[in-house]
């Protein structure tokens, strides 16, 4: 079975790139030479209502035609769904208006801003690349009910399908304003951006796109033409921003969020009376330039920040969740984009929480980032954490470096040092230190991209074997992507802030863990199928991916996957994805899926196949789908997965998950039977009112959790929480732990 894996996809590996050759539409114009758009400068007070009244506005340069995006590219925009948009300014904010004709039931998935499912409902939206170096930049994007969304993006490649290299950094806060008016066949929107919310110099032209997206007929709209592959966030595909006068840099803007705080904890399984605790402590943003900022933390609490969701581990390594911690947010890809997915020589949530992303409490932390010119950005961060019954004190010190070359390429280098701080001389002893440095170029066109590079690590206790290796490729047309990576590190390799979840082996029979250098590969290609006539069928691609681990020294075999998908995209927005993988796992110490014997040290052969549906999500009762059956190691694995969605418009979002899993081994190995059932209540009373709750059962992690929280965003950015949680064992339903939070932040403009 595993040749003819091979010998199949040697074929569709040389069928795709046979295709890859077709012609596509991509113009052959400059983008920021055919697309450009005037702001006018203003005196007169403009208010933001969503009315565009003000005469401003009859005065000022009107862009429209948009681009079709998807499902389709290479033609204009139907004039039903037009778009036009205006821009002005003043000393203080850049103005954007829009008028977007076209819809009727317009779906706005919820009243809360920076959601996942903003994007499911009818949007518009602005990418703005100050820097104008198309590696960096903002999102700011409203819905018809005027809720808002904003982000910072950075990587040079947004790809709709297919491996790319952005990263959006939703988690991201600013303050300002927008509205949005509904009429009997359009829509208009106002914003007001603040220049202090933007890290820019005095530069007569910036990078700018605008985009939609339209629920009616599950399309995509671009100001600036773009392929098809392309998200309209690519920053690729910005188009110029000129000024009368460009905007002086803003003057030293500080902001300090200072916070209180009063809980109650209990621990019901010690006996000890509940821990009542009073805390304070502040957060500050400090603009010391108009492109470099200072961000400041003092014993920070992140108690608000949503629960990670829980899923079933039935792989043999950590899993990754995501960071939503504010203080590690602004220009985060400074010092995270090294390495490749999923090994990252940083990783923030390796700073101030335990493995189980419990909080190892935090002192003070000091992060300095941003441009200091157009072409180079620096990073610099130091945390202090403090000490507790279980963890020493620690300090973490980061640099990171990016310079700008060849256009869009980039050389950078980052340093980060670990260093115990607690009072004894063996203690303080103990430290990490990491340095390395990178190499990435990207066509101006976003179509290829490729790095490499290498960094070494020093630590208290070990010597030599400590380097680590990575190199990747990319390419991508409207039919065709292609990517590869490789990479490896030694024995003696240590990164204690970042990520790495193939070099960690835990021995069941020992109990212990060892840590094993290797080397890592991951290849995919895929191709899509796009019909002329779209009525029915948006697209079908077919895709194929190899994964391959093995250990440095002697060369076992840790993991050798080989799948071949197919996905169906339909015109309502649903989909259906099967894919067929052939699977040697190497275990390298005995594991345990069960609690009887753990299978032994040995490679394992298997198959299986998976399918999963997602139904239209433009619709207010949704639901998906997921089916896996075949082998697994030495025996079988059945998963059921179903997901139901309600949504009643625009208050409320309910949603259910249900995963079984289904374990059977031989007699000596026992079986399982794993079940993960998750809900998320979500209501909004206002903009500005939520609710929101999580019920978390989990039979893998022994756990049911309940975690509720009420905010109020009494004015902009200034909130109060109150938090419940409580934790439950699933065994015996008795009672682990419980709490409830209050807490207020207050944002001051000084």
């Amino acid at each position: 079975m595993y040749h003819i894996f091979n010998q199949s996809f040697t074929v569709i590996f040389v069928l795709l790139a046979f295709l890859s050759v077709k012609a596509d539409k991509l113009p052959t114009k400059n983008i920021e030479d055919e697309f450009v758009i005037h702001a006018k400068y203003t005196t007169s007070p403009i208010t933001v209502d969503g009315l565009i009244e003000e005469s401003i506005w009859a005065e000022t340069e009107e862009v429209s035609g948009f681009w079709l995006s998807s499902p389709d590219d290479g033609r204009v925009a139907d004039e039903e769904y037009g778009t036009k948009v205006k821009l002005a300014y003043d000393d203080y904010n850049l103005y954007i208006a829009a008028i977007c004709k076209g819809g009727k039931s317009f779906v706005m998935p919820s009243l809360k801003r920076d959601t996942r499912e903003f994007w499911d409902g009818d949007v518009f939206g602005a990418v703005i690349d100050p820097v104008n170096e198309r590696t960096n930049g903002f999102i700011f994007a409203t819905n018809t009910a005027g809720v808002q969304l904003e982000s910072l993006i950075s990587g040079g490649m947004a790809r709709r399908n297919g491996v790319g290299s952005v990263n959006i950094n939703g988690a991201w806060d600013q303050s300002w304003v927008s509205e949005a008016q509904v009429f009997d066949d359009y829509w208009t929107v106002e914003m007001a951006i603040p220049f202090k919310s933007l890290r820019y110099g005095e530069k007569e032209e910036w990078g700018i796109n605008f985009w939609r997206g339209i629920t009616e007929n599950n399309e995509w709209h671009s100001w600036t033409r773009m392929s098809i592959e392309f998200m309209v966030i690519d920053l690729g595909h910005t188009g110029t921003l000129k000024w009368e006068s460009p905007p002086k840099k803003s003057k030293s803007n500080i902001s300090v969020v200072p916070y209180v705080l009063a809980s109650t904890t209990n621990s019901s399984g010690d006996n000890e009376p509940s821990d009542q605790n009073l805390r304070v402590g502040a957060d500050a943003k400090v603009a010391l330039t108009s492109t470099i900022n200072l961000d400041l933390t003092i014993n920070p609490d992140f108690s608000q920040v949503d629960v990670d969701e829980q899923v079933t581990n039935l792989t043999t390594v950590n899993l990754r969740f995501p960071e939503r911690r504010l203080f590690f947010l602004e220009n985060s890809d400074l010092f995270s984009d090294f390495g490749i997915p999923p090994i990252r020589p940083f990783f923030s949530r390796r700073i101030g929480l335990d493995a189980s992303g419990g909080a190892i409490p935090i002192a003070y932390g000091a992060r300095l980032s941003g441009n200091a010119n157009k072409d180079l950005r620096l990073g610099l961060m130091n945390l202090q954490t403090k000490v507790t019954d279980e963890f020493q004190a620690q300090n973490y010190t980061s640099l990171a470096a990016h310079q700008q070359v060849l256009g869009r390429s980039i050389i950078k280098g980052y340093a980060h040092n670990r260093q115990a701080t607690s009072a004894s001389d063996s203690e303080i002893k103990d430290y990490n230190r990491v340095a390395g440095f990178e190499m990435q170029y990207f066509s101006k066109n976003s179509r290829f991209r490729t790095a490499g590079g290498g960094s070494k690590s020093w630590s208290s206790d070990m010597s030599g074997d400590d380097l680590f290796y990575t190199f990747l490729l990319g390419y991508n047309t409207r039919n065709v992507s292609f990517y590869t990576n490789f990479s490896g590190m030694g024995d003696n390799y240590r990164s204690d802030v970042g990520f790495n979840p193939r070099f960690n082996h835990y021995d069941a029979v020992r109990d212990t863990t060892v840590k094993i250098g290797y080397h890592h590969g991951f290849s995919s290609l895929s191709y899509q199928f796009l019909p002329e006539d779209q009525s029915v069928i948006n697209s079908q691609s077919i895709g194929i991916t190899n994964v391959l681990d093995y250990s440095q020294d002697n060369f076992d075999l840790i993991t050798n996957r080989s799948s071949i998908s197919y996905n169906l995209r339909w015109t309502n927005s649903s989909n259906l994805r099967v894919s067929i993988s052939h699977d040697r796992q190497g275990l390298l110490f005995p594991f345990a899926f069960t609690d009887k014997d753990p299978l032994p040290a040995d490679v394992y052969k298997y198959n299986y196949f998976r399918l999963n549906y997602q139904s239209d999500q433009r619709k207010p009762f949704g639901f998906e789908l997921g089916y896996q059956n075949g082998g697994f190691y030495n025996g079988n694995r059945q998963e059921y997965q179903v997901q139901l969605r309600y949504r009643q418009q625009p208050w409320g979002n309910f949603r259910v998950n249900a995963v079984y899993n289904k374990l059977t081994f031989p007699e000596q190995y026992g079986e399982s039977e794993l079940f993960l059932l998750g809900a998320k209540f979500e209501i909004n009373f206002t903009r500005n009112l939520f609710w929101t709750t999580f019920l978390q059962y989990n039979t893998q992690a022994e756990n049911f959790n309940v975690n509720s929280r009420l905010q109020w965003r009494f004015k902009p950015l200034s909130d109060i929480f109150l938090v419940y949680s409580d934790n439950y064992t699933t065994e015996n339903w008795g009672p682990k732990n419980r709490g409830l939070v209050l807490k207020l932040n207050y944002w001051l403009n000084l």
